[in-house]
């Protein structure tokens, strides 16, 4: 220990004497020469105000098994689902994005189950939220609350953040409330994490916590540049790798919800894949980055606006396209309807090109989120909604050891017709014991047992 402070007091005297050699060595000064040091506290005093502590109750369903004899061959009793109720409370975090209407936006992981919802303000007032809306699959939620005299973060563009810009982290790690730290932008764009259905987060190195989930990721100007949602980390502790929902994501989810009370997803219809090198010396493509399109689905939005397999998109509304799964989440989180800008690479030339999304009616979802038995599995519904395929499955994951395979089609869970990957969703989500999917395989039709 004695080591340590050695070394941190020649490291404040070295400093010292460059700025200032009259200055006292025992403490560092608040200014110097009439300039003040760098502080982040007259931000901080602007900003916590508008971060929430949240605190969550209720009760989830614990399913028992079934033995599969019983279930098939039984009496009816013995087929009803065996279940209780086990009590739960959590913690998180929440942004106030909107004060006059009292929006509070959080991450679903943090409010999921929850039969009742606490949100307690900087200066102590508690208030009951009521849930506007969720996307489970971008893990956003909307809450509001019924107060007065509320403080809103201003929304940052997160498209114009860069690697090295310095980021905040605000929130409730562990139960305590307006905890602060700071880092910067490790990186952007990051996917393919099976953290959530569509990924595109900010990487920071500010500490991220359990209960952090939800909180605020802002700028040095205290604007808000993304919401704090997951950590990676062998412990569940910080270890300086922290990931954020983009600003801009989440406002064009809350903006959804607000208007429409659900996410409505765009669809760009196409098919590709990150652009590596691999394609690129193979195309005599001269970019590092991008994403690579190899299929157009017939009468989409692609290829409504001209674009091509083999095209390379660059940019989306003049943010750059780092990869494909960035690609499909902001496509995604935009929404149907919505008109933007691709730069397009073709033929040694980059050009604009204009592109109303359409509704994702061929919508894919990782099917972990429906059923931890189901890790691994890419669901997608087919075109004519006559059941849900299974696009991907991962060897042996819990997918593949409950029997499940690629090209396996869905058509019915427990005896119920699902046609939709919403459907499916419902279905799972309504049943409390043993799970039965009805799968078409080939030509034939075959029974897999979720216990």
């Amino acid at each position: 220990m004695k080591t340590k402070l050695s070394l941190l007091s020649a490291i404040m005297l070295s400093s010292s004497l460059l700025i200032a050699p009259s200055i006292s060595y025992a403490k560092l000064p608040v200014a110097v020469d009439g300039q003040q040091l760098p502080t982040l506290a007259p931000m901080l005093e602007k900003v916590t105000p508008g971060v929430v502590s949240i605190q969550v109750s209720g009760a989830k369903e614990v399913r028992r098994r079934v033995d599969p004899f019983d279930f098939f061959f039984g009496n009816p009793q013995q087929r009803q689902p065996q279940s209780q109720k086990q009590p739960f409370n959590g913690l998180g975090s929440g942004v106030i994005i909107n004060a006059d209407e009292g929006y509070v936006v959080t991450n679903n992981h943090v409010i999921q189950d929850a039969e009742k919802i606490i949100i307690t303000l900087e200066d102590g007032r508690e208030y009951e939220a009521k849930l506007i809306g969720t996307d489970q699959e971008a893990d956003i939620a909307l809450l509001q609350i019924k107060a007065e005299n509320l403080t809103a973060l201003k929304l940052a563009d997160s498209d114009k953040l860069r690697v090295g810009d310095f980021s905040v982290a605000i929130g409730n790690p562990f139960g305590l409330s307006h905890t602060v730290t700071s880092g910067i932008v490790s990186a952007l764009g990051r996917s393919g994490l099976n953290i959530e259905g569509f990924e595109d987060f900010i990487q920071t190195d500010a500490a991220i916590n359990q209960g952090n989930s939800g909180g605020a990721l802002v700028n040095l100007n205290g604007e808000l540049i993304g919401i704090n949602t997951a950590i990676l980390g062998a412990s569940g502790g910080n270890v300086g790798i922290g990931f954020s929902i983009p600003s801009n994501m989440m406002k064009n989810l809350v903006d959804q919800i607000i208007e429409h009370g659900e996410v409505r997803r765009g669809s760009l219809g196409i098919e590709g894949r990150t652009l590596d090198a691999g394609i690129a010396k193979a195309q005599d493509i001269d970019l590092k980055q991008g994403a690579y399109v190899f299929k157009v689905v017939d009468d989409s939005a692609a290829a409504e606006a001209g674009i091509q397999a083999g095209d390379v998109i660059v940019s989306i509304d003049k943010a750059d396209v780092h990869s494909f799964p960035e690609l499909r989440s902001k496509v995604a989180t935009l929404g149907e309807g919505k008109t933007v800008k691709l730069g397009i690479y073709r033929d040694g030339k980059v050009k604009s090109v204009k592109v109303t999304l359409r509704g994702n009616t061929v919508a894919s979802a990782a099917a972990d989120k429906m059923h931890p038995r189901l890790q691994g599995a890419l669901l997608e519904a087919t075109k004519d909604n006559t059941g849900i395929v299974v696009k991907e499955i991962q060897d042996r994951s819990p997918a593949a050891r409950v029997g499940l395979e690629e090209g396996d089609i869905i058509m019915q869970v427990n005896r119920k017709r699902v046609t939709t990957i919403n459907e499916l969703a419902r279905a799972i989500d309504d049943i409390n014991g043993n799970i039965v999917l009805g799968v078409k395989r080939g030509d034939n039709s075959i029974f897999v047992l979720i216990q």
